[in-house]
């Protein structure tokens, strides 16, 4: 008769229900970095030797994805010390910027058809009204300039991370008052500004107390001072006239 199988220390039953899975809870994002292929394109959107964009499991817009460097040397450093590498800072640009245009198309596709400076533009694709007799289309709204680039100068994850996502702030996930301060004010660090100068304040945000600042409407202007539920609502109404200029 054969021995029964023992469990080594490495597999025993105990063990293993205490182990924690490989990209868990702040390290999440390490499962998209290594793994892109095994992911819908529903979550992925693209990958490359050097690149991962995602689009962020908890946006904080209507459109927000994550833009992430695979890396080794940098993948785990905090965003300011990864950007004094200039090379790699390039390349990261250079990577951001083709995930705005996407990003920038994705909010012409949803949004486009309420725009007043897509509306010439529109009725000459839906055959409402004669093409020019250049055959070029109105160039109409610029939809880049309405997605926002930059790093959390505090990250809530551990691998490194770009947001590239839409201004409007309108989301279910946008549950709390420092979610949405932490975009809304110099938390949020555009890519455009880096490498940061030694003295620059951001670097230092607990300091500067971003987070716990009144709430301003990003659009307006408007203070709702510690108000988040009316400043949710009048965010609402602000996404309905941006996606109508």
């Amino acid at each position: 008769m054969s021995s029964k199988r023992k469990f080594s220390p490495s597999t025993s039953p105990s063990r293993t229900r205490k182990s924690k899975p490989p990209f868990a809870s702040r390290d999440g994002l390490g499962a998209y970095i290594h793994h892109p292929e095994s992911y819908p394109a529903s979550r992925v959107i693209y990958h490359n030797p050097s690149f991962v964009a995602i689009h962020d499991l908890y946006p904080k817009s209507s459109v927000h994805t994550l833009l992430l460097p695979r890396s080794e040397k940098h993948n785990l450093q905090h965003p300011f010390d990864a950007f004094e590498d200039v090379d790699f800072l390039a390349e990261c640009k250079v990577e951001a910027a083709k995930l705005k245009a996407i990003v920038g198309k994705e909010l012409q596709r949803r949004y486009g058809q309420f725009s007043a400076q897509d509306s010439e533009r529109n009725k000459i694709l839906n055959g409402d009204i004669e093409p020019p007799s250049s055959g070029v289309l109105p160039t109409g709204r610029d939809w880049e300039k309405e997605v926002m680039v930059g790093i959390h100068a505090r990250p809530s994850m551990n691998h490194l991370h770009i947001h590239v996502l839409s201004k409007d702030r309108v989301s279910d996930c946008m549950r709390h008052w420092k979610h949405y301060n932490s975009f809304q004010t110099e938390f949020l660090v555009p890519l455009e500004d880096f490498p940061l100068a030694e003295e620059d304040k951001r670097r230092h945000p607990g300091r500067e107390g971003y987070l716990d600042r009144a709430f301003l409407c990003w659009r307006c202007g408007k203070e709702y001072a510690n108000k988040f539920k009316r400043l949710k609502e009048h965010l609402e109404i602000e996404f309905e006239e941006w996606k109508r200029e």
